[in-house]
């Protein structure tokens, strides 16, 4: 909840401070497309944890658009496949423990971003984006090594927290910044095309927290190095119209 009241709180703030000149108002809706990629691995003397995970996004968005603001809602859904491996020097084999599976996820998400229009032609404008994402998890589901595909919210042995309880599902909310550049295409007087590119990065989640901790247990490590990104394009096209 200090996270959403945060962002909130962000979108407020930036709103007052738009300049009052050449103010127009617009919405529309659209469709979206991305990936995210993530690389990760934790060491120490003890041992070696890696994890990589390769996602497919997909959804649908409405947006309202101050000039200089973006405000967006989407519902996202992603698909991928993941794999984990873990070496530990204190288990006498040559090969390491491995897993990996599949994973479906749908979010609802808000995105706010700034943006400076250029008029390049009379119908034409661009902007450079800059902004951030909050994406609330609804749904996360996973399938190991070809099982069932089953609610990580279950209490499945792999997905309990380091007190040994079921995740809840709000341990995978996230928070993304965003840097991209975005172009309007007028087909009429007040009827246009958008298409934006964004590239995405990613904080720590809950659950990568967690996940860390349970890690230091495993290795035997209070503080293991820690190297890795989770990150991802995407591209955002749409119908807006002008309001005002």
């Amino acid at each position: 909840m200090k996270r959403i009241f945060l962002f909130l709180v962000s979108v407020l703030a930036f709103g007052r401070s738009l300049p009052a000149a050449d103010f127009s108002l617009s919405a529309g809706a659209g469709g979206l497309l991305g990936g995210v990629f993530t690389r990760y691995e934790a060491s120490s003397g003890s041992g070696t944890m890696t994890q990589n995970v390769n996602q497919f996004n997909y959804g649908g968005l409405v947006f309202f658009d101050a000039a200089y603001a973006e405000l967006s809602v989407f519902i996202q859904g992603g698909m991928g496949n993941y794999d984990e491996k873990m070496y530990l020097s204190s288990v006498s084999i040559i090969d390491p423990v491995k897993m990996n599976g599949d994973g479906w996820e749908t979010v609802l998400g808000f995105s706010l971003l700034g943006k400076y229009p250029f008029t390049l032609a009379p119908r034409f404008k661009l902007f450079p984006l800059l902004g951030m994402d909050f994406k609330l998890a609804l749904k996360e589901l996973r399938r190991e090594n070809g099982d069932i595909i089953r609610d990580r919210t279950d209490g499945g042995q792999k997905d309990k927290d380091k007190d040994g309880k079921p995740y809840d599902i709000s341990v995978w909310n996230s928070f993304w910044v965003n840097v991209g550049v975005g172009a309007d295409f007028y087909i009429i007087k007040n009827l246009f095309l958008r298409g934006e590119l964004l590239y995405s990065f990613r904080l720590m989640t809950d659950y990568e927290a967690d996940g860390l901790e349970q890690m230091k247990d495993v290795l035997h490590d209070d503080s293991p190095s820690l190297g890795g990104l989770t990150s991802g394009p995407s591209l955002r096209f749409c119908v807006g119209y002008r309001l005002w």
